[in-house]
């Protein structure tokens, strides 16, 4: 359960820009935002179409809530002052970035530029039109990284907690793992798996990781907002409790069996060639991919 009278006084009649607002969890970080009235939410978006539909949503629901949609993409540092001035914003969640691991690891020019220089972009520009509070949505992969992703969403909490030293800006990181359903999630792929019949693919038997629902992360990177504050918790690494990791093997059989079919593993001779079982295979872990994650530093558990 968050803090809605903590939100409420931070967010009401504030003027709220959002990063990556058409993203699976910017655009969840939008919906609820408009909930607690906010003055002015500014969407802040490169894909056209994502920007489109958050637009529409919101909208649709608030009519009457001030906005603006801003085809954007925050790399441009110049742009992105241009338009923090424009819109002096009192509170950012920062939310854009490249997340898929394999696909970072062939492309790490674009990883830096965005999760590293977009990142750098927005905070500088909310610490140069004085923006009260600034936070970032950070992964579980920054911790000890072993990909490229991993490894610029790290650069970008350092270079956050670098500049929180001296900015007037009260800046902090909300870090949490993997988010079900989350556009390009394994829920998604594995569902249009089993509508072609099959197989379902996993990386490694062994392989585990946090879940949570992508209203839970949304709700807790607005509640880290309203924890976050000048004089006592700016900087700060929060880092959300997750529970226990779930073994991907576990959650791919029980996503199955809740369409009605029963998965059947390699070392079945007939796998997936009964009525109503699905065969999983296993491809290996991938470029970058840890088979398990951590939360937080060994010196930030000190």
């Amino acid at each position: 359960q968050v803090d809605e009278t903590a939100i409420r006084a931070v967010i009401g009649g504030r003027t709220v820009l959002v990063t990556g607002a058409g993203g699976s969890i910017g655009s969840e970080i939008c919906r609820i935002i408009a909930r607690f009235g906010p003055g002015k939410i500014v969407f802040v978006e490169r894909s056209e179409n994502a920007l489109f539909e958050i637009d529409r949503q919101i909208a649709r629901r608030f009519p009457l809530l001030a906005r603006r949609a801003a085809l954007h993409d925050v790399v441009d540092a110049e742009s992105t002052l241009a338009l923090f001035r424009e819109e002096e914003p009192d509170i950012v969640f920062h939310a854009a970035a490249h997340k898929h691991v394999p696909m970072m690891e062939d492309h790490p020019g674009l990883a830096v530029d965005n999760n590293l220089f977009g990142t750098k972009s927005a905070v500088d520009a909310a610490i140069a039109v004085g923006c009260e509070r600034f936070v970032m949505v950070s992964t579980d992969k920054a911790v000890n990284p072993t990909s490229i992703m991993g490894s610029t969403k790290r650069l970008a909490e350092l270079y956050i907690q670098h500049v929180n030293r001296t900015a007037a800006t009260a800046c902090s990181l909300v870090r949490f793992g993997n988010v079900l359903g989350s556009s390009g999630s394994a829920l998604e792929t594995w569902k249009k798996q089993i509508a072609d019949g099959g197989p379902v693919t996993l990386t490694d038997p062994r392989m585990t990781r946090y879940f949570m629902s992508i209203p839970e992360a949304a709700s807790l990177v607005i509640q880290a907002a309203a924890l976050t504050d000048r004089s006592a918790t700016s900087g700060e690494v929060f880092v959300l409790d997750m529970g226990e990791p779930f073994r991907i093997v576990d959650i791919a059989t029980r996503f199955i069996s809740m369409h009605g079919l029963t998965a059947v593993f390699p070392n079945d001779a007939g796998a997936g060639t009964r009525h109503g079982e699905i065969a999983v295979t296993f491809t290996g872990a991938r470029p970058g991919e840890k088979l398990f994650e951590e939360l937080a530093l060994d010196a930030e558990t000190i």
